[in-house]
């Protein structure tokens, strides 16, 4: 797939950069939290985006700069570090009124942030979910890996009690192995690095499952060195060999990341006791990502359709949310699983006319519009909701 010229420039100006960081575009952001910031907040992480130094508590600095978006137009924005009274922060301000990227519709929009000289910068916000996947796989990048800066040289060490683990899994493979193996061995070595058991799956699902996907883009990275290393120590014959070999990495990390979230979540909802169907066939040979309890039930007319429940899982969700309506027509309501970190209030409202509830990590509700975030489930809830309905059925029909 050819890269959109805007993704183009994005990854050129990251890998140029003496510093780069990304975040998904929140309410908090737009205002539509009922929060009323000023600019974009930037983590302490990633301080040194701003200033060489760290601001030191009880001072107030700031820069100006130029930043400039969209390799379109340019913004005199600042740099800023609170530091006086209670406030220990840093942001990004004074973009104009003009500025297109603080308005509703921008909430899930992908920013980017790439700094070239201490007043020079770059910025990109990315709007479809292709070139926001397509980023995360340039520079392998898990969604929950976000809001900090971009580790381009690769040095950012995973904590040494499951580094080890995953090196060792690694070690195991001359090739990549299939992508159930590979999501298997990272759950495995996250549970026996930190002692998770299935007690913890059913306390606390949704930290769980965003620290196995985190663990299995370490793994692969591991897996790419371990591969590749030979390859790329060796000078190329020519272009087209070159390109090749690149295009098969971005293809290889796009295809597994969506299909190692299924898995996932397919562990979470075994270790719940929960009885569902994985890509079981509907209409039209429509497959639905999930389908509780199975396809058997689905296909049985005297089973009730209000027992019946369809999620999708989609890393990201600002144009795919659509394709989950159709995949199972006796299910009014569906459910959509979803790491993406904020929608706008125009698409919260076409997915509530449209009957579709997302269901997201716990931790990320609060980057959705304020007045949507009551009908926006995590992964605990869902879990119970369907462990509830399940457990009226009679036994006949929970046979996995």
């Amino acid at each position: 797939m050819i890269m959109s010229e805007l993704l183009n420039s994005a990854v050129q100006s990251v890998r140029q950069s003496k510093a780069a960081w990304c975040r998904f575009i929140t309410g908090n952001d737009t205002g539509t939290t009922g929060s009323h910031q000023a600019g974009f907040y930037i983590p302490k992480c990633a301080s040194e985006l701003l200033f060489e130094k760290p601001g030191q508590k009880g001072e107030n600095k700031e820069k100006l700069v130029q930043i400039k978006w969209q390799d379109d137009f340019t913004t005199e924005s600042c740099m800023k570090y609170y530091g006086q009274g209670t406030r220990n922060e840093y942001r990004i301000t004074r973009f104009g009124r003009s500025f297109p990227f603080l308005q509703d519709d921008n909430v899930g929009d992908f920013l980017i942030i790439a700094k070239f000289t201490e007043e020079d910068y770059a910025g990109f916000v990315l709007s479809s979910d292709e070139d926001i996947d397509e980023f995360f796989a340039t520079f392998n990048l898990a969604p929950g890996q976000t809001n900090q800066l971009i580790d381009v040289a690769g040095v950012v060490e995973q904590d040494v009690k499951i580094a080890q683990l995953l090196r060792e899994f690694a070690n195991r493979f001359n090739s990549f192995p299939e992508t159930k193996m590979m999501a298997d061995g990272a759950r495995d070595c996250f549970n026996s690095a930190y002692n998770i058991n299935d007690s913890a799956l059913k306390a606390k699902p949704d930290e769980v499952l965003l620290n196995w996907v985190n663990a299995e883009y370490q793994l692969f990275k591991y897996m790419e060195e371990k591969v590749y290393s030979n390859i790329i120590s060796k000078p190329f014959d020519n272009i087209d060999e070159f390109v090749q070999v690149a295009n098969e990495v971005l293809n290889r990390r796009k295809s597994r990341a969506g299909k190692s979230l299924e898995h996932h979540l397919a562990k979470i909802f075994t270790s719940n006791d929960l009885v569902f169907e994985e890509q079981a066939i509907t209409e039209d040979n429509k497959k639905p990502d999930f389908l509780f309890p199975n396809s058997e039930c689905y296909h049985n007319i005297e089973f009730p359709a209000d027992d019946l429940i369809v999620l999708g899982a989609k890393t990201t969700c600002k144009d795919r949310w659509r394709q989950v309506l159709t995949e199972a027509n006796r299910v009014d309501i569906k459910f959509l699983f979803t790491l993406q970190q904020g929608v706008s209030k125009n698409q919260l409202r076409e997915m509530r006319d449209s009957n579709l509830k997302l269901v997201v990590p716990q931790q990320y509700i609060k980057s959705f519009p304020q007045e949507y975030q009551s009908e926006i489930g995590n992964l605990h809830d869902f879990i119970s909701m369907v462990r509830i309905k399940q457990a009226n059925l009679p036994k006949h029909y929970l046979i996995n």
